[in-house]
C-alpha cells in the first residue's frame, strides 16, 4: 500500500522528484493522544503532525510544487 505524504520544504533545489529519502520519526504527546511528524534526513523538509504512525520510513518524492516562499514536497511511502 503506497501512502502519499505532504511535507515543507522552505529552500528551493535541495530535492528533486524521482529521489530516494530517508525520513525520522519525532512523536508529541498532547491532550488529543500522541502526534507524530516525519523530518527528511538530514533536515531538508518537515510533515504536518498526523495521528497515524508511519510503517515504513522510506520513499521517493513524487512532487514539488512551490507555495508561496515554500515547496510543498510530497513523498510515496511504501507500507508493508
Amino acid at each position: 500500500m503506497t501512502r502519499h505524504m505532504d511535507f515543507r520544504m522552505s529552500r528551493e533545489g535541495l530535492l528533486e522528484p524521482g529521489n530516494a529519502v530517508t525520513l525520522k520519526e519525532s512523536s508529541l504527546s498532547t491532550l488529543a493522544g500522541t502526534v507524530y511528524y516525519y523530518t527528511i534526513i538530514p533536515a531538508l523538509a518537515m510533515s504536518n503532525n498526523t495521528p497515524k504512525q508511519l510503517k515504513a520510513l522510506t520513499g521517493v518524492v513524487t512532487e514539488i510544487v512551490p507555495y508561496g516562499s515554500e515547496w510543498t514536497v510530497t513523498v510515496a511511502i511504501e507500507e508493508p
